[in-house]
């Protein structure tokens, strides 16, 4: 089969097709024939070894975390998916990934594709519906009523967010940049700002909240600027560095570390199914662009969430 792969860490430019051995599965594992994968951050980070220190990963690797495809073939012990169903999944960071034709993946990550998606457009969901769920429910366990400003909005995991949070019954300002004003208000945002400046402060954007989720890098100053947008009691969920606490207003902070959780796919697929969760896709290209798209995330030109068709 064909998959993509790097052999050592670097530039894009590590990044080559070649032929390989389809994956056999083993107990556990089911072999998926990939549709597509999708281009996430974290993908830029392991090709050029900025994680190998806290996720060390087998050489040559294929990348792609995001999964949506058809099962092929069971391995033993598995029970649940059958052959031919359409299934997506968030494959572990440290294995083998989906740039390929047919990848293997531990058989409690899967879910069910969403019927109202095309099924390479799926591959959207995994790691950024985890993402965005596991921040608004885990981290900053997020509950009816509350107010909720969303900063990085548009992106990814943001834009996620904002329609779990409102699915949910809170009050939502999504801050990012203009050209998302009216994707971001027909989410049902009850606010939608331009980026912050921090300087004016949380008034300027009808703060402080009780949930503050930021998606936008910035520098430590500026992060702890960011806690005055959190109202006293309140939590400060992020996935682009660390929020400062304020203990004396029982401000609390949390980072994510995403995992996959087959469970937590499925409720969001359920979602997707039932017209509570739209997937944004901004651009389709074929797998074998793969050093292309790595390179143009690299200098800022990717516009947006990108989906990798399979060979």
């Amino acid at each position: 089969m064909k998959a993509m792969r790097f052999h050592e860490f670097g530039s894009s430019e590590v990044l080559r097709q070649e032929n390989v051995d389809r994956p056999v599965p083993g107990t556990g594992q089911v072999l998926v024939r990939v549709a597509a994968t999708s281009f996430n951050p974290v993908d830029d980070h392991i090709r050029a070894g900025a994680l190998a220190g806290v996720m060390p990963i087998a050489l040559p690797y294929v990348p792609g975390i995001d999964l949506a495809g058809t099962v092929a073939e069971l391995g033993a012990d598995v029970t649940g998916p059958a052959v031919g169903d359409r299934v997506v999944a968030m494959l572990p960071l440290d294995s083998a990934g989906a740039a390929a034709e047919y990848v293997l993946a531990p058989a409690e990550s899967l879910a069910p594709a969403p019927r109202t998606t095309e099924l390479a457009d799926a591959a959207a969901l995994p790691l950024a519906g985890l993402a965005a769920w596991q921040t608004a429910f885990e981290l900053a366990e997020l509950k009816p009523g509350q107010t909720v400003l969303v900063n990085g909005a548009g992106g990814a995991v943001g834009s996620l967010v904002v329609q779990l949070a409102v699915d949910a019954g809170a009050h939502v300002t999504a801050v990012d940049a203009d050209r998302h004003a009216d994707r971001l208000r027909s989410y049902g945002a009850d606010r939608v700002a331009g980026p912050l400046a921090l300087a004016d402060g949380p008034a300027a954007v009808g703060g402080p909240f009780q949930v503050v989720v930021n998606h936008v890098r910035f520098s430590p100053q500026e992060l702890a600027r960011l806690t005055d947008y959190v109202a006293d009691g309140g939590v400060a969920a992020s996935t682009a560095g660390p929020v400062p606490e304020d203990p004396a207003r029982g401000v609390r902070s949390a980072s994510l570390w995403v995992r996959s959780d087959g469970a937590q796919l499925t409720e969001l697929v359920a979602k997707v199914d039932a017209g509570k969760l739209r997937l944004h896709v901004a651009a389709r290209r074929p797998v074998a662009e793969l050093a292309a798209v790595h390179e143009d995330a690299g200098a800022g030109r990717l516009p947006g969430k990108t989906v990798l068709l399979a060979p």
